[in-house]
């Protein structure tokens, strides 16, 4: 089965987990082998990062990406068979969705700008719109990481038999404490800390982060954040009164996420809405205390004691979710060591078994 994956994300600005998410389902689908899959992305004149390099050939149709969207969605052409040839199965990985020539899938991560437009560009919203337009008219499965994701898809005129739930992966990493050591030298990080993985934007609520953090007792915590700049005033006027307590990575390599995980006293992802959270799978799989948002999909992650889930518009409730996790180190190995059971249940290679069933299923194979 040849199958033509849109993987244009890995050319954004900021690529974030869409593209980090796609990246791990084409590896995983391809070490479980019977899928011959082919990248297709708009013209470039070149490369993405290395860090964002899918590891299939892909083929490139003539139009640049804003045209090719603009295109895709507003006239339903051209195919990607254009570029690839003949295939048996499309999966758009992200909101670019192409025209259905073969059977359609689409991977839809969240619908987050509906429930609060003022939290993305209005460029944004209107390409998730005309992205969603084409979903409810022309895809044949929709796959879900989440069942938060499931339901808002349902709301927006999908129906329930279209959907599938496939979760992202998780995966448990050993750390070695030299590694741990290695990149709080790197990034200058003293004593205890507290860690948030995200973009830099409104969405990610590190403005009420940073507030719970100032409101901690414990003067000795530092609140790291890391991911690259997004767009708005993120973090707000809490962070010049941190001080020095604050200290923004910027983009890291991956080989330095799960040491700074390990590290953490607590990792926080308090985001006001998410399709999965891949930062908090991340940070349990590496053996890191969690914190987030209680009604999205992080709360899904850490269900049943493998992280602590909060009101992510409750400053204080944040900042008493962390402060019961520094003060008690009973609760801190507890929390490690659900996060960390809970990241062997879901692996990419169930990502990859229920992505290859969606494509025999619109196939017929």
């Amino acid at each position: 089965m040849r199958v033509a994956v849109v993987i244009e994300q890995c050319w954004h600005r900021v690529p974030g987990g869409t593209a980090r998410a796609a990246l791990e389902q084409i590896a995983a689908v391809a070490a479980a082998g019977g899928v011959d899959q082919v990248g297709v992305a708009a013209c470039h004149r070149r490369p993405p990062a290395p860090a964002w390099r899918p590891a299939i050939p892909v083929r490139h149709l003539p139009l640049p990406r804003l045209a090719l969207y603009r295109s895709w969605h507003r006239w339903r052409r051209p195919p990607v068979e254009r570029a690839t040839g003949p295939v048996d199965v499309v999966h758009a990985t992200g909101y670019a969705v192409p025209p259905r020539r073969a059977p359609l899938v689409v991977t839809l991560h969240d619908l987050a700008w509906r429930r609060d437009p003022s939290m993305f560009t209005p460029n944004g919203v209107r390409f998730f719109e005309s992205g969603l337009r084409c979903v409810v008219d022309d895809a044949d499965l929709v796959l879900c990481p989440s069942r938060a994701t499931m339901r808002d898809c349902v709301d927006a005129g999908v129906e329930p038999e279209r959907l599938r739930h496939v979760p992202w992966g998780m995966r448990t990493v050993e750390v070695a404490e030299r590694d741990v050591e290695a990149v709080r030298r790197r990034y200058g990080i003293e004593g205890r800390y507290v860690l948030s993985v995200s973009t830099l934007e409104p969405r990610k609520n590190l403005r009420r982060l940073v507030e719970a953090v100032a409101r901690l007792p414990h003067r000795d915590v530092q609140l790291v954040v890391v991911g690259p700049e997004g767009w708005g005033d993120a973090l707000g006027d809490a962070a010049s009164r941190l001080g020095d307590r604050v200290r923004l990575t910027g983009f890291v390599p991956g080989s330095d996420l799960a040491p700074l995980y390990r590290g953490a006293a607590v990792m926080c992802y308090p985001s006001l809405w998410e399709g999965y959270g891949l930062p908090v799978a991340e940070a349990m799989g590496a053996g890191a205390p969690v914190v987030t948002s209680a009604g999205t999909a992080t709360e899904e992650l850490v269900e049943g004691g493998a992280g602590l889930a909060v009101d992510p518009t409750d400053v204080d409730a944040i900042a008493g979710a962390l402060a019961a996790v520094l003060d008690d180190d009973d609760l801190a190995d507890r929390l490690r060591a659900a996060g960390r059971a809970r990241a062997g249940e879901w692996t990419w290679d169930v990502t990859a078994a229920r992505t290859v069933a969606a494509y025999r299923e619109v196939a017929g194979t």
